[in-house]
């Protein structure tokens, strides 16, 4: 598991994509064809300890927008019936799990709770799996985002990306 720290360059762009300052380490786990940022990975506490359930987080402006035009048009019901509670329920199982083991040896605090983006049951985000997705977790949910994404008109090189 690489460090979860972001270069100067890399707190200065994600910045202004948030808009604020980001409030956990992170580092970013995917850029676009152009070397922008996409994706951050976050630490599991914010830096004032407070949980912090979203591992990863789309910041890519385009992706984000074509994402959410795919759950204004029902994605995130589609995505949970066509992938099933099932595999849901260990995806959200298992990245649970690897966001605890990031936690700091001997943590007694509140801790992040849910899987993906905090969902305890089903698709609440599909944000939180495609920018999973595109950090390379394999995550089904994610993959349909791509599918969907793949037919949808996109600017040239805004979504072809790497895992870092």
């Amino acid at each position: 598991m690489a460090d979860l720290v972001a270069s100067e360059a890399e707190r200065a762009a994600v910045t202004e994509l948030l808009g604020r300052p980001p409030r956990a380490a992170f580092r970013v786990a995917a850029c676009d064809a152009a070397g922008n940022p996409l994706v951050i990975e976050n630490a599991p506490l914010l830096d004032d300890g407070t949980p912090m359930p979203t591992r990863y987080w789309l910041v890519g402006p385009r992706a984000k927008v074509l994402v959410g035009r795919l759950e204004a048009e029902g994605g995130v019901d589609r995505a949970e019936a066509e992938v099933g509670l099932d595999a849901l329920d260990a995806l959200h199982a298992r990245h649970q799990a690897e966001r605890d083991a990031l936690l700091p040896a001997g943590h007694q605090g509140p801790r992040p709770t849910g899987g993906v983006g905090g969902t305890r049951r089903g698709v609440k985000c599909l944000h939180a799996h495609y920018a999973a997705y595109l950090a390379g977790v394999d995550d089904p949910v994610g993959r349909w985002v791509a599918d969907h994404l793949a037919v949808a008109e996109r600017p040239a090189g805004e979504l072809s990306v790497a895992p870092r």
